[in-house]
């Protein structure tokens, strides 16, 4: 487990590395750049660089935060990958039902295979939920996330390649938008974004922007209409 940069987690947890690209959100993958760095520096956790890898020996690392914190499960990966076996998925919901000092956030362009397996969870009410939806073509991975018995459900609309009319978000908990980052960012346009907030606004779902991305992440920044926007999904105390 290691401290994230990422704005809307605290945490990662990795029992999974390594993934294959399956839609445009997944062409500039930070995940994929990140693995090679690592296996280029002797990193042992990333020998295989990103070819999908199992670390059965992370599964109980939750175990041993006694503070509670705010995880991110599988930054480096898809936990609902085709290749991680289904008793592989249920030992890591088990180890997260059973640290319900925690909060974990697990995301998936898969969600299919999420709709396939979700009967066999007993879904804890610590861990949210969400689905990555890059452009209007994935609205699909919403209805296989609301098929689900997540207790909590969140989209994570980055990188938004383009605008999103008319999101399905009855039943959805939070919002998460984007932009591209890196030398090959593709761009973001401000009327996508202002869009899905007041999409959000209308709706009463939690927005949080990231960030505007580009080339130069940090000096775009995450301000919206002079704002920032970090709302986050109401949940009860564990």
């Amino acid at each position: 487990m290691a401290t994230s940069k990422i704005e809307w987690t605290e945490m990662t947890w990795n029992p999974v590395t390594g993934c294959t690209k399956i839609s445009t959100g997944c062409k500039n993958c930070y995940a994929e750049i990140m693995s090679s760095r690592l296996k280029a520096m002797g990193t042992e956790k990333y020998t295989n660089g990103f070819d999908l890898t199992l670390h059965p020996q992370e599964i109980n690392t939750p175990r041993r935060w006694k503070k509670p914190r705010t995880i991110f499960v599988n930054s480096m990966s898809d936990l609902f990958h085709k290749g991680v076996p289904d008793e592989f998925i249920l030992e890591v919901f088990s180890t997260m039902r059973e640290c319900p000092q925690h909060h974990f956030q697990v995301l998936t362009k898969r969600a299919n295979r999420l709709r396939r397996i979700s009967k066999k969870i007993a879904w804890p009410e610590n861990v949210w939920m969400g689905v990555s939806v890059e452009d209007k073509r994935r609205y699909r991975r919403i209805e296989g996330l609301c098929s689900s018995d997540a207790k909590v459900k969140f989209l994570s609309l980055e990188p938004l390649l383009g605008p999103l009319p008319d999101l399905p978000l009855s039943g959805i908990d939070w919002v998460i938008v984007g932009g591209e980052s890196g030398p090959k960012a593709r761009p973001l346009d401000r009327q996508w974004v202002i869009d899905i907030r007041d999409q959000c606004i209308e709706t009463n779902v939690p927005f949080f922007f990231k960030q505007w991305g580009g080339t130069n992440k940090k000096r775009n920044g995450r301000e919206l209409d002079g704002q920032i926007y970090d709302e986050m999904p109401v949940f009860s105390a564990a």
